[in-house]
């Protein structure tokens, strides 16, 4: 049978049995806090309505008591002389419980809609243009000619058709060729050599993924319109194998002593770019396929920061072996998503472009993404005391963007490529690409 069609988009907010029915922050930090998260809510432009989570969930409570309150008093009859009051109690129950399901529906399709904490030292700023500059690597190339864009010079050299993408899957396809294949997957092999050099499991994930493991990690309802969806299934492409390897320990409860957890994965990615338009579109830049290497980490809260700065530190390794020069931005407030609470860019130079452009992203996300998928760990000696909330950090180790930084960066006038020594042995020792 053919295999169903894809479609992009679509809404975000229609019901589902697959989402998550935990609070997307801690309730108990949102009833006892509502006008810190009032003001989050307005300093992120999130469209959550905090009072009417609060009120659907003062009911939710309210239900709940009277609920149990009926079941007790159920419990205590005996007797034939009470059946008629039982049946009466039983269908009272129900009828309660009926309300209970439907308050709590709404009451979490509210929560969903929230977004995370915020480091107190985000940058402000509405877009890119409000990141903060904290760290710079490597020296900008200079020529003597015209230097070329890596569309222009991936044509010459037969290495990079975007023509033949678009014939064949449309604009913001393309295909790596020949010399240019071989680089790239000695791009990514690289970045997974360094990974497991540093303790992370090596894992293939799928590439699609249920409705519940885009909510859980956040990808819903804030980016529906960014999701290839297959007609007639509860299934996606996957924008990120983050996605995949977060959900991979949904609903359960992770021994406390193997944390961290670090995983990391090659994976096609898939994001329909709505909205995209203009300069950082053209080329093989911005596609709606391209391919990564992601590193997550599960750890204990105390240590999320701390590793937040470990996987910049490989992201930025990867950067020195490929020798390209780089930039490290505290991204801002308008430039990051709802799901981080802080987030470092890593933007490369690119020669032809002539500016920074961003390869990287590197975020710690909290206990966000694990509080909506209900994963939990727990300390063995600590009995009941000891369950917690792992936090998780979501990093780019690598994309084919880091390739298009290595043509526009390297190129000689006559149209040729120097190869750093890292991603030689993937074209078989040769120090450089040359045209014809």
């Amino acid at each position: 049978m053919p295999a169903p069609a894809c479609s992009r988009g679509g809404s975000a907010l229609s019901p589902s049995p697959s989402r998550p029915t935990v609070a997307m922050l801690d309730i108990k930090l949102i009833r006892s806090n509502p006008e810190m998260i009032r003001a989050l809510v307005a300093k992120r432009g999130a469209k959550a309505d905090v009072d009417a989570i609060l009120a659907a969930d003062a009911e939710v409570r309210s239900l709940t008591q009277q609920v149990e309150t009926l079941r007790a008093e159920r419990k205590q009859l005996s007797g034939k002389d009470v059946r008629e009051q039982a049946i009466a109690l039983r269908e009272k129950i129900q009828e309660m419980e009926k309300s209970l399901d439907e308050v709590t529906r709404v009451r979490d399709e509210a929560l969903t809609w929230l977004p995370n904490l915020l480091a107190e030292d985000t940058p402000d700023g509405d877009d890119d243009k409000g990141n903060v500059e904290i760290a710079r690597w490597g020296t900008i190339p200079e020529f003597d000619f015209e230097p070329k864009t890596h569309e222009v010079l991936g044509n010459r050299l037969g290495i990079l058709d975007s023509e033949r993408g678009a014939k064949v899957a449309g604009a913001g396809f393309s295909y790596w060729v020949g010399d240019g294949a071989r680089l790239a997957q000695g791009l990514f092999a690289l970045a997974l050599d360094i990974l497991n050099k540093h303790g992370f499991t090596q894992m293939f994930t799928p590439i699609v993924a249920r409705e519940r493991t885009l909510f859980g990690t956040g990808y819903l309802p804030f980016f529906g319109d960014q999701i290839y969806r297959l007609q007639g299934e509860d299934l996606a492409l996957i924008g990120t194998s983050e996605q995949t390897l977060v959900a991979y320990h949904a609903d359960e409860i992770l021994p406390a002593e193997r944390l961290p957890l670090r995983y990391c994965a090659f994976s096609p990615c898939f994001r329909t770019e709505a909205g995209a338009a203009g300069r950082e579109t053209r080329g093989a830049f911005r596609q709606h396929q391209f391919h990564k290497v992601e590193q997550i980490v599960l750890c204990r809260p105390e240590d999320s920061d701390a590793w937040l700065e470990k996987c910049r530190a490989f992201e930025e390794e990867i950067m020195h072996r490929l020798e390209l020069p780089y930039r490290v931005v505290r991204v801002c407030l308008g430039d990051m998503g709802a799901p981080g609470y802080k987030k470092y860019d890593i933007e490369a130079w690119f020669a032809g472009y002539k500016g920074w452009r961003e390869t990287h992203s590197n975020t710690n996300i909290l206990d966000y993404q694990t509080r909506r998928l209900n994963i939990r760990a727990k300390d063995a000696a600590k009995d009941g005391a000891g369950t917690f909330i792992p936090h998780v950090i979501s990093a780019t180790m690598i994309t084919d963007r880091a390739l298009l930084a290595v043509l526009e960066n390297n190129q000689d006038a006559d149209g040729s490529i120097r190869i750093p020594e890292a991603l030689r042995s993937a074209i078989g020792g040769r120090d450089r690409l040359i045209p014809g």
